[in-house]
This record gives C-alpha cells, structure tokens and sequence, in this order.
C-alpha cells in the first residue's frame, strides 16, 4: 500500500502570504487611503526631527569652531605669555642687560601678544574680563619701571619687580590665577555646547522611528499596488523608499562622527588648560599653538554637516512629496474620480 503526501506549497508560508491574509479583508481604496496618512504623518515627523536635530548639531559645531574653543585657547595663550613677560625680565634684570639696545624687545612682545589676546577673546566670551584687563595693565606698568625707571635704584628696581610678580602670582586674585579660573569656566562652556541633549537624542530616536514606519508602509503600499492592482513598481514610491533609507544612514553617520571631532577638540583643549610652563614657557607656548591647530582641523572637519542638514532638509521635503504623489495619482486615477 502506498501513501502519497501531498506537497504543502511554500509561498503557503511566505511573508507575501501573510500580508495578503492580513490585507484580505479590506477594501484597496481603503488601503491605499489609509497607507498614504500613514506616509505623509510618518514622513512629516521623520523629516522634522531629522531637520531639527542637524540644524542643533550643526549650530553646535559651528559655536565651538568660532566662539568657545577659540576663547579656551586665547585665554590659555594670554596667560603663557604674561608669565613668559616677566621671565625675559627677570632674565635682563639678572644678566644686567636692560640697556642693550632691542634686549627689552622679548618681554615687550609678550605683553603685547597678552593684550592682544585679551582683546580678541573679548568678543567670543560672556565672561567679564574687565578686571583682567585691569590687572594687566597695572602688572605691564609695574614691569615696565622695573625694567627701565629706576636702573640705578636696585631697591625700588627689585620693589617693582616683586610688585609685578605679586600681581602676575597672587593667590586668587592675581593676573594669572584669574586667568585660569576663566579657562576653566570657559572650558565647561565648550563641554555644554559639545554635548548631545536629551532632546536632541530624543529627536534622533523619533527621526529613526519615523523612518522604520515609513519604509515599511512603503513596502506595504508597493505591495499592495502590485497585488491589488496589477501594477508595475510606482517610480515615485520606489524614489521614497530609497531616500528613506539615505536619510536614516547618512545623517546619523555624520553625527557620529560629529560628536567624534567634538571628544577629540575637548581632549585637546583640556590638555590646553593644563599647560603651565612648568617644563619650559616656550616649549608650553608652542604645545598650545600646536593644539590649536589640531583643534580648528578637527572642527574644520566638522564643517560638513552644515551640507549634510541642506540635504536632510531638502531629503525630508521628498520624503513627504513622492508618496503623496505616487499614491495620490494612483487613488484619484481609479478612485476619487469616478465619485
């Protein structure tokens, strides 16, 4: 006796049978009706969230690029060279050289590189800079007749000089102390700005979200056109469906790699504020050009998300208009206008 099995067809079993036992039950004009708000709403959030969350990590680059760093480094340089200012001083007063010609040049130059610093940094801190300024120019004016005033008067010559040190040295209150306290606050400013919010997280998780609805409806509106109405692949949908997934790739990669630069700037700016000249001033001075260098690459390399929100911007307008195309033409074609 012989017993024959029958054969159970896999396409039985497929995800396209799923779906069409799913769909089965209701109406294709209800379908695509109901698939075509679900793209338009899923694309709308997807793009607003995407656009909104570029738009703060491109604003961010560029306020660290242009305002926080640069004012990490200027203070850091302000102070290196006050302190360097007084060291060449010192060194004239010691070797007794104060009235070689050009041999005040050194000590002059560095106040002025301190002065100048200050300066630029004024417009890119909120901080007050008021009493440092202050105190630099007492500090200078206190040097300066140390060095050239009283020559013959080593008293008040070494009275000045200590003078100056106090003002460049006091605990707390003197030039370069103050200094440092600025370079730390100035820093946590550059760390707040760096730092990914919780919304603006929160806006990457929804973007995402948003896209996975998306791409699935999209999937689903494609099959269904093809199931239902014996169509071909709707250009306009096909077009969505690949946007979608650039769109959920792209702009996450670039913020990855955003918030990378951002580690590597604050690794540089925090070995900035920790250069103190104990291992030679001039070999301090030229770490933190060298650092400053290496931070405005790193940001520099940042600039492209700036291009990378035009296209997610102009990306979300998409993803909102071809489906509302493809399916919109399709459902008044067969179905709006035969009311």
């Amino acid at each position: 006796m012989t017993t024959t099995v029958r054969a159970v067809p896999w396409r039985r079993y497929s995800l396209t049978a799923f779906w069409r036992g799913r769909l089965r039950h209701r109406r294709t004009r209800r379908l695509l009706e109901a698939h075509l708000l679900v793209l338009f709403v899923s694309a709308v959030l997807a793009a607003t969230a995407l656009s909104l969350s570029c738009r703060e990590t491109q604003r961010s680059a560029e306020v660290l690029g242009s305002r926080e760093a640069p004012a990490v480094q200027g203070l850091a340089a302000t102070r290196l060279a006050a302190l360097r200012s007084f060291q060449e001083a010192q060194y004239l007063v010691d070797r007794d050289l104060v009235n070689v010609a050009g041999a005040s040049e050194a000590y002059r130059s560095q106040l002025s590189a301190a002065d100048q610093g200050l300066s630029r940094i004024a417009d890119r801190t909120d901080q007050d800079l008021g009493t440092v300024n202050g105190l630099l120019d007492t500090y200078g004016n206190s040097l300066g007749l140390g060095t050239s005033q009283y020559l013959d008067q080593p008293l008040m010559q070494e009275q000045k000089l200590g003078e100056a040190r106090s003002l460049l040295t006091r605990d707390k209150v003197g030039l370069v102390p103050r200094l440092n306290g600025l370079e730390r606050t100035q820093l946590r400013h550059a760390e707040t700005t760096a730092a990914i919010g919780g919304r603006q997280r929160a806006g990457w998780w929804l973007g995402e979200l948003a896209l996975a609805v998306l791409a699935s409806t999209l999937l689903s509106a494609l099959f269904v056109l093809r199931d239902r109405c014996g169509r071909d692949w709707n250009p306009y949908l096909l077009a969505a469906l690949v946007l979608t997934a650039l769109l959920a790739v792209v702009p996450l990669a670039t913020v990855s790699a955003v918030e990378h630069g951002f580690d590597q700037a604050l690794g540089n700016l925090t070995g900035i504020t920790k250069e103190s000249g104990k291992d030679g001033l001039v070999r301090a001075q030229q770490n933190v050009t060298d650092r400053s260098e290496r931070i405005r690459q790193e940001l520099d390399g940042d600039a492209w998300a700036g291009r990378v929100y035009q296209g997610t911007f102009v990306g979300g307008l998409l993803v909102v208009v071809l489906p509302a195309l493809g399916l919109g033409l399709r459902l008044d074609g067969d179905y709006w206008r035969r009311r």
